[in-house]
């Protein structure tokens, strides 16, 4: 799987940038957690502050077009993503963790 940025986009205001990427792969679309790894690879940052919110190929090719948030730090992308892209991505929300299992 090879991943390629295609655009970039400053968000000052989220503390984000905006990334557009196209992923080429061989086999089936890979997973979301599988394409949000490589691009922290690709990108130097942590997994945490990357969400990755679309993933759309198009039938019978094989590549991806995906869209993407990457936070400056893991706390940003806590307090501004919703809590199902969270839970998508495996990004534990604050208060979760230990909490949860005791019930």
């Amino acid at each position: 799987m090879e991943i390629d940025i295609i655009e970039e986009d400053e968000n000052p205001m989220l503390h984000r940038t905006d990334v557009r990427f196209e992923v080429r792969h061989d086999e089936a679309t890979p997973s979301r957690l599988s394409v949000r790894d490589s691009l922290t690879a690709k990108l130097n940052k942590e997994a945490e502050e990357v969400v990755v919110h679309e993933l759309d190929t198009k039938f019978g090719m094989r590549k991806t077009i995906g869209y993407a948030k990457v936070y400056d730090a893991p706390e940003f992308a806590r307090d501004v993503e919703q809590d199902h892209m969270l839970e998508r991505n495996k990004i534990v929300a604050d208060g979760e963790g230990d909490e949860g299992e005791e019930a």
